[in-house]
């Protein structure tokens, strides 16, 4: 009888590790089919890489497809042991159960689940694109299940929920357009003649628009606008532009 148990048992724990086996070869199989696919994709276009719109959809739908196989994996290891076979049938038989269970026990990151699968239809963003979100400015590393990562121009990530992206206001300098204009706020002081600054920065600064942002008893601010560019160029073509409108003012004798 115990070795008729213990066989038993044997058995079911071989048959777990096969399925945990199993489940790892399936989802290197998906990488490299996604990756096979991608570069068969690129060579086809007869471009060095894929689209941002269609980079970021294959990658999140490679990693739902993991995510399934690591699921059903899960809960096919759960029926191989007795205790937990009634509980594991129940989620396979009865999908408001796993809804509920889900639901309950995991709401935030499916709610992050399902922002990112809004992500990846609409893309407000794509990978490559440069972003501005909660005062964190950066370019789309990746968009995966749950959060989305930045990389900023000092090269450390910023990571951000999917749920976040997508019921808040974000700034997306290249979504339409391959292309970002330089723009800076200029302020003075209240003693400073704002419409002779206005002018001066007009006069010398022809291919920008420069207008009056904003006027307070504290500060007068300018907004000044540049031509689009390269979205990699931004930072130093708002530099430029900065030294210019303070070199134009201190010309003029205008702080």
């Amino acid at each position: 009888m115990l070795a008729a148990v213990l066989g038993a048992n044997v058995g079911h724990i071989v048959a777990a590790g096969l399925t945990v086996v199993l489940a790892v070869a399936a989802i290197v199989l998906v990488e490299r089919a996604f990756a096979s696919r991608s570069r068969r994709l690129a060579a086809t276009l007869g471009v060095g890489g894929l689209s941002p719109v269609v980079d970021t959809r294959l990658r999140f739908l490679r990693r739902v497809i993991e995510a399934t196989i690591v699921f059903v994996g899960v809960l096919i290891v759960l029926r191989q042991f007795d205790q937990l076979d009634r509980l594991a049938g129940s989620l396979l038989a009865s999908s408001a159960i796993t809804a509920a269970v889900i639901g309950f026990a995991a709401r935030p990151t499916l709610g992050n689940a399902i922002a990112g699968l809004l992500l990846a239809v609409t893309q407000p963003l794509r990978i490559g694109d440069r972003v501005e979100f909660a005062g964190e400015t950066g370019v789309v590393d990746d968009v995966r299940l749950t959060y989305t990562f930045l990389r900023t121009a000092d090269g450390s990530r910023v990571v951000i929920p999917n749920e976040m992206l997508a019921s808040s206001v974000l700034r997306n300098d290249t979504v339409l357009e391959p292309s970002a204009a330089a723009e800076v706020s200029l302020g003075l002081t209240p003693a400073t003649d704002a419409l002779a600054a206005l002018a001066a920065l007009r006069d010398a600064l022809p291919s920008a628009t420069v207008t009056l942002d904003d006027v307070t008893a504290d500060a007068t601010v300018l907004k000044i606008r540049g031509e689009p560019g390269d979205p990699d160029t931004k930072g130093e073509r708002e530099a430029a532009l900065r030294a210019d409108a303070y070199g134009a003012l201190h010309e003029r004798g205008l702080r």
